[in-house]
């Protein structure tokens, strides 16, 4: 495997992860960085996931990961800034962590690979596409997500 294809990987177990948030959240692709052997792929999410449904959020990454065969490494409760840190059987590391404002980043750092070049992601953000830098705080609401209620029992996050 070379750095092209472990960046494709990282996509795809993005892309997965964030299919697998339901109801649906506006995202946007962030810095891509290439080491000497490896790439960071990021994602940062523009919908406001508000604090009272953050830990429905997280729980359901964490589910999504464990399901996918991650093996979940750490788990930071703080409460303004909560994360999670995983690794997949094929040694690619997972973050999702809560940042400045309750923004969620999502982050896979490949494994070290066989050089190459490493193009920029070909999926397409599920909003608008930022510049690179010029990423918003979150500024798009969900019914769901952003709603400062806490999940009702029956809720999708509940499950």
């Amino acid at each position: 495997m070379d750095m092209q294809q472990a960046a494709e990987q990282a996509d795809a177990m993005l892309d997965a992860t964030l299919s697998a948030v339901v109801p649906e959240i506006h995202w946007a692709h962030h810095v891509t960085t290439a080491g000497s052997c490896n790439v960071n792929r990021r994602r940062t999410v523009t919908t406001i996931i508000s604090e009272q449904r953050r830990g429905n959020f997280l729980g359901v990454v964490e589910r999504f990961w464990r399901k996918s065969g991650y093996t979940i490494t750490s788990v930071n409760r703080d409460r303004e800034m909560p994360a999670i840190f995983a690794r997949s059987p094929d040694g690619f590391q997972l973050a999702l962590d809560v940042g400045y404002k309750g923004q969620v980043h999502f982050e896979v750092i490949t494994p070290c690979v066989a050089k190459s070049d490493v193009a920029e992601p070909a999926s397409e953000p599920n909003g608008p596409a930022y510049p690179l830098g010029q990423i918003p705080t979150p500024n798009v609401r969900s019914a769901f997500w952003s709603a400062e209620a806490p999940v009702p029992s029956s809720g999708p996050a509940a499950r």
